[in-house]
Formats: C-alpha cells, sequence, structure tokens
C-alpha cells in the first residue's frame, strides 16, 4: 500500500507524496522569485500585489514539473475583470509556459459562468485567441460553483498530454483539455492577471 506523507512547510504551505510512484517536490518560498509582483505575508494565507501592468508571476525557485498533481487554494474578488490567478507550468521563462487560472467574478453569472476556469499555453495560444478559434473548448464553467469571494480548492491534473482541473474536491473535472505545446516539464509560478490575488496550502506531487 502506498503511504502519504505530509510535510510542514512556510506559510501554511503542506507539501505532499505518495511513496513509490511519485517524487517529492521540495517547494520553499523562502527562495521563490516575485516578477511584477511583491508578497504580503498575512494569516490566511499569501497575498500577492501586482506591480506593474505586466503577469505577474511568483516562481518557485528549484521546482521542475513534468506530470503530476498541483494542489491549492485561491480567493480573488468578485469585480468583473479585476481577478484573474492560477498557476503556470511547464515554463521556460516569463513568456512561454502553460497556464490554468480562474476568473473567481464569473463564477456565478448566468451570462459568464462559461468563462470561470481557462487553459492557456505562451507563446501563441492566449484566452482571447482559443476563445475566438476554439470556442468552449480551452474554458468552462466551475461545478460546483465557488463562492466569488471566499477560497476555493483548485486540483489540476496533468498527465500529458491531458490536463483536468477539479475545484472543491469534486469528483468530476470542471475543464478537460489537451495539452497544446510538447513542452512537457519546466518551471512552475503562482500566476496572476490582476492587482492582487491570494494563495495558501499549496501542495506540488511530481510522478
Amino acid at each position: 500500500m502506498n503511504a502519504i506523507v505530509l510535510l510542514p512547510s512556510i506559510f501554511g504551505v503542506v507539501l505532499s507524496f505518495t511513496l513509490k510512484a511519485q517524487v517529492l517536490l521540495n517547494v520553499d518560498l523562502k527562495k521563490s522569485t516575485p516578477q511584477n509582483c511583491e508578497i504580503e505575508i498575512q494569516n490566511e494565507g499569501i497575498k500577492l500585489i501586482n506591480t506593474s501592468k505586466k503577469t505577474a508571476l511568483l516562481w518557485l525557485d528549484g521546482v521542475n514539473f513534468n506530470n503530476g498533481i498541483i494542489e491549492l487554494d485561491l480567493k480573488g474578488k468578485d469585480v468583473r475583470g479585476e481577478s484573474f490567478l492560477g498557476v503556470a507550468f511547464h515554463a521556460l521563462n516569463d513568456s512561454t509556459y502553460s497556464a490554468v487560472y480562474f476568473r473567481p467574478f464569473n463564477f456565478a453569472s448566468t451570462e459568464r459562468k462559461r468563462y470561470a476556469v481557462q487553459y492557456i499555453d505562451l507563446p501563441g495560444h492566449d484566452w482571447n485567441i482559443l476563445r475566438d478559434k476554439h470556442p468552449g473548448m480551452y474554458e468552462s464553467a466551475v461545478n460546483p460553483v465557488p463562492d466569488p469571494t471566499d477560497w476555493f480548492h483548485a486540483k489540476i491534473v496533468v498527465n500529458f498530454p491531458e490536463i483536468k482541473v477539479y475545484v472543491n474536491q469534486s469528483a468530476e473535472p470542471s475543464l478537460v483539455v489537451k495539452k497544446i505545446s510538447t513542452q512537457q516539464n519546466g518551471k512552475i509560478a503562482l500566476w496572476m492577471d490582476s492587482r492582487d490575488g491570494w494563495f495558501r496550502n499549496l501542495q506540488i506531487v511530481n510522478k
């Protein structure tokens, strides 16, 4: 039987791995590198504050990810167009990566709920291009519907080329896509394309 090991780390981050088939990635946010953002440590988690008009990335130094599971809690805002937050992975740099991110302001919207969770693959496949060329394929509603102003849990399962995104412990994925690029490993970063966002309870399992 596989054993689950939980290791406490700083800032409320929990690192987990299953013995045998999976390998723990040692995530230490003291060794993270913020790009276009500042980190504010709060009792409930980490707040990223965007310091530019560009995408903010908090790079997890020394972590290389290929297939596996990324889990974390996120919290945004219920203000249209002002809350975009998620995770970048298989990254080579700040312009070449895959990402899954959420638009909390769309969670409970009747008109826009189909735009609640998004996959992108840069360069060349940003959200607007994917929406125009492949409507409904790379973004979806989130089920169950989280409170757009509260914490929600995301589980991103990467088994190249398939990516599945689960929200709030649901047994059914909210989004299932095939990865566009052939890049199968690379760096990981917390991702934010808005003024601020909150993150906590990060778990990364590399298979």
